[in-house]
Parts: structure tokens; sequence; C-alpha cells
């Protein structure tokens, strides 16, 4: 660890066990992350790793033999994971995030919410949303699904592709949004990833976050049971605020301080022969390295006050929704731009595929893409300003 700048988010010994189980995987992650991005490869062997630690059942309620952890606790989770591969720390956010939205909304009928969460916890298995796709953008945006899900007697018949459906490689299984047949809401379907006709096509060919493996969901005369459906919604009506959605931003600031740490060592031991001392000692680098923890500690300190917030006063959650985006918004553009100073004071050096700074600028700049983006952040705090 690289200076103080972790140490003030650790408020009591459980955050504290939190923080140094999940960190203990940091290194073992670093290993690894340069191949799975070159190959974009899913990294399976992290994810073992965190379902061997328990870190896969965070966020389910102890009743059904999870940890039941705060808001605040994942993301703290989440920001230290990326700081040894950004991928597995996505991919890990959008399992343990599902399953916090459905502990605290209750929206499904609880003996199903109870079974996914006892067979997480006995069976490690992964649950993911899929609900983008490529004629509709992100949901977020209102689109209505072009998947559709027609009912055939007692059962469902569902058709579509969905995009962007991050774990592809090892989800157990799929939430995912179609529109009814012959009725005006959505359907939001679980459906186990054996199910005959679900297939996955290998899309994925980013330039960041290449490990999640985020590949196209193919639904092709899938025919499940009723019950299947879990939960229906309104086309076009917002949802209430997301916090769970916080370890998005979460995931790039443990990038950001991955790069921020390297950068600092790299200033300590750098000596070109222009000077008889390391980098370190030159005023403009220590000037950068001041500007980009400047950026780090204002986004970091408003994402975990709105987390607590969002903890301690449940109350209070309905008028969130304007912080939650912004936290989002201020945060990946932070990390973006900690970034961009790293490499700044590393120099040529650091876009050479030795060093790990070209993938945390690749890695990072996908939090740009990854929801609210930001003119949906602008519009929403205009709306609030306006009283409209």
């Amino acid at each position: 660890m690289h200076g103080p700048i972790m140490t003030p988010f650790l408020r009591n010994e459980t955050d504290k066990n939190l923080y140094h189980h999940a960190f203990a995987l940091v290194e073992k992650f670093k290993t690894r992350s340069a191949n799975y991005d070159e190959n974009a490869i899913f990294p399976v062997e992290n994810m073992n790793d965190l379902k061997q630690s328990g870190l896969t059942n965070i966020t389910i309620p102890t009743r059904y033999g999870g940890q039941e952890v705060s808001l605040y606790q994942f993301l703290l989770i989440q920001e230290t994971i990326a700081q040894g591969d950004a991928a597995t720390a996505l991919s890990v956010g959008w399992h343990n995030g599902t399953m916090m939205q459905l502990r605290d909304t209750k929206k499904w009928e609880q003996s199903v919410f109870e079974q996914i969460s006892r067979e997480s916890v006995s069976n490690h298995i992964l649950i993911n949303t899929a609900a983008t796709e490529r004629a509709t953008g992100s949901p977020a945006r209102g689109g209505k699904p072009e998947t559709t899900a027609t009912r055939k007697g007692n059962s469902w018949v569902i058709s579509g592709r969905k995009t962007f459906t991050s774990l592809a490689p090892v989800l157990d299984y799929i939430i995912i949004t179609a529109s009814i047949d012959g009725e005006d809401h959505l359907g939001e379907f679980l459906l186990p990833r054996s199910t005959l006709g679900i297939g996955f096509e290998q899309t994925w060919n980013s330039l960041g976050m290449r490990g999640t493996r985020s590949d196209d969901l193919i639904l092709k005369n899938v025919i499940v049971p009723e019950d299947a459906l879990v939960a229906t919604k309104e086309p076009g009506h917002g949802t209430s605020p997301q916090g769970w959605l916080l370890h998005i931003p979460a995931c790039y600031l443990g990038v950001a301080i991955a790069a921020r740490n390297e950068a600092i060592d790299f200033a300590k031991k750098y000596k070109p022969n222009s000077l008889n001392h390391p980098i370190s000692d030159v005023p403009e680098v220590r000037r950068k390295v001041a500007e980009l923890d400047l950026e780090l500690m204002k986004a970091r300190h408003f994402m975990y006050r709105i987390a607590e917030l969002w903890d301690q006063q449940p109350e209070l959650r309905p008028q969130l929704g304007a912080e939650l985006a912004a936290v989002k918004t201020i945060a990946t553009n932070a990390a973006v731009h900690v970034v961009d100073i790293s490499m700044r004071i590393v120099g040529g050096q650091s876009l050479d595929k030795s060093l790990p700074f070209e993938q945390y600028y690749r890695d990072v700049r996908a939090g740009l893409h990854n929801p609210p983006s930001d003119d949906i952040t602008l519009m929403i705090l205009a709306k609030r300003a306006f009283g409209k």
C-alpha cells in the first residue's frame, strides 16, 4: 500500500477484515491480468478464487448463508479487487450487485430468491441480467426490448438477442428482459443457462475490459415454465434509485488507485542520467502526484458518503437518484483523469505493454460507457434544478 490513501475509508474492524480479505487476492490477480486482457479471456481462475474466498456471497442475506454486507462495504471490496484486475472486479460486481438489488427491493417471490441465494452459497452459482440490445441501446434510455416472450399454454416461448452479457462464459442463471406478446408491460425472466435454445456468440472484442467477455446472448425459441416470469415493469418508466450500481464507479476508482500506486513506485525508482536523484524529487512530478490524489479524494469521499447515506437512512433512498448518478459521473471521469496524470508522470514508458498503464488507460475508459452515461446524469440534475 502506497501512502495513507486507503486508510480513511476503513471505519471499523468489519471493514478492515473485508478489505484485507479482498486485498489478499490483489497481487495474484495482477500477475494474471495482462494475459486475460491481451487474449480477451474470462478470468476463470480469479473467479474461482473469489468463490473459494466467499466473495461471491457477500451481498446475500445472512439467513441464507451469505454475509449481507452494506453498500459501503460492497464498494470497498469492489475498489480493492479492481486494483488487481478490473475485469474481474466489474464481472463479480454484476453478480453481487444483482443479488443486492434483489435482496433490497424484494421484487421476487421470496422462495425464488431464497433458492438462488442458497445455490450461490452452496454451489457458487453466478447470475447477471441481460437487458441491453443493439437496437435499443442501454435500458436506461427507455427503449422497448425486441426480445419477445409469448405465452403458450403453461409455458413461455422467448426469442431475441442481448448484447453486453458480462460473465457470459460462466453464468449459471440469466435474468432477461422481454416484451410480453399482447401486453403493455415488460417481463423479467429467470433462465437457467442449461435451458434448450440458449446460446452465446463470441462477439466481445473491445478496447478495454476485455476479460469481462460481455458476449451476445442468443435466445432461440426458449421454452420455460410459467413461473420463469419473476417480475414485470411498465415500458419507459424510470426505475427507483439503484444504490448497487455504485459498484461501477468503485471499480474504476480501483483502477485509478492502481495507476496512482504504480506511478509513485516508478517515480521512486526511476533515475535518468540527467539527474542525480529519482524523479520523485522533481517538483513537477510531486505536483502531479498531489493533483491525482486530490482527484481521488474528492471522488472517493463523495462516493462513500452517498453509500453511507444509503445504508444508514433508508428513508432517503427515493431521493438519492441524482446523487447516485452524480457519483458515477464524477468518479469515472476522475478515474480517467488520474490514469492520464499517472501516465504523464511515467512518460513515454507508460505506453509500453511491459507496464500496466496502457491497460489501465483502456480499461478505465469503459467506465464512461457504463450506466448512467454523463449526459443522462446532467439531464437528471437539470430536471431536478428546474422542478420537472
